[in-house]
């Protein structure tokens, strides 16, 4: 069992940037895949990025090169960089993991865009 703990969320302007971050309880090291999701109320969770086991990267269509997506497997680590924010971006983040055969959730963290 792995637990997954997102942090860095908050409040930012609209413009403005924030880096989420994920740490694993376990060894990501094999983790097939490694991502943040976003969800705001009523709403389906959407895909923000996801990064494989051999780096390769997908984003989703409104993100538009605006975030970036890493991952440390040394420190069982993900990140999201996400620049140039807006409004709409507002939500629940969401850190996910497929690791091993098991899909994990984190408890999720608020990013709020507002003036």
């Amino acid at each position: 069992q792995v637990q997954l703990v997102e942090s860095g969320g908050g409040l930012v302007q609209p413009e403005g940037s924030l880096r989420l971050s994920c740490a694993a309880s376990g060894s990501i090291v094999n983790a097939a895949a490694m991502g943040w999701f976003r969800q705001t109320p009523g709403k389906q969770r959407d895909m923000v990025a996801i990064i494989t086991r051999d780096g390769r990267t997908t984003y989703g269509v409104f993100v538009k090169g605006r975030f970036s997506i890493s991952r440390d497997n040394a420190k069982n680590m993900v990140y999201l960089q996400m620049n140039s924010l807006q409004p709409e971006d507002t939500a629940v983040y969401y850190c996910y993991g497929h690791i091993e055969t098991s899909d994990y959730w984190g408890q999720g963290t608020q990013v709020t865009v507002s003036s």
